[in-house]
């Protein structure tokens, strides 16, 4: 029985532990992203965690646009970027030490690295 309860409580604690490391991702970020021209353009991302729930926002040259089904677990992320008409995938992976999110878009995969914005 107490050994139930140790593994019950370790348990809870890494799973509050991880969200709460997670949490690190709240706040804006920006990059730039290479379109299909091989032009490059300012996009930044405004994210929000909530538990293993991931809202927020993107904004590029084309105006802001909401975060859906959004997800967190461990260090990965996922969510799709409402951009007027289209639905684009975004896949990543989050880097505490280097505060970076590394970051797939679309179906082609392009590759960018989100760099955290220092709000003045």
């Amino acid at each position: 029985m107490k050994g139930k309860i140790l593994a019950s409580s370790c348990i809870a604690a890494a799973a509050l532990t991880a969200f709460a490391w997670f949490a690190d991702i709240n706040g804006n970020w920006s990059a730039r992203l290479k379109g299909p021209d091989g032009n490059e353009f300012p996009i930044s991302y405004s994210f929000k965690v909530d538990g293993t729930a991931l809202t927020g926002s993107i904004t590029s040259q084309l105006g802001t646009f909401d975060i859906s089904d959004g997800k967190v677990q461990g260090d990965s992320l996922w969510f799709t970027g409402n951009i007027k008409t289209m639905k684009i995938k975004n896949r990543g992976r989050y880097y505490a030490d280097g505060d970076s999110i590394s970051l797939r878009v679309g179906a082609k995969s392009v590759h960018t690295t989100l760099k955290r914005t220092i709000d003045k």
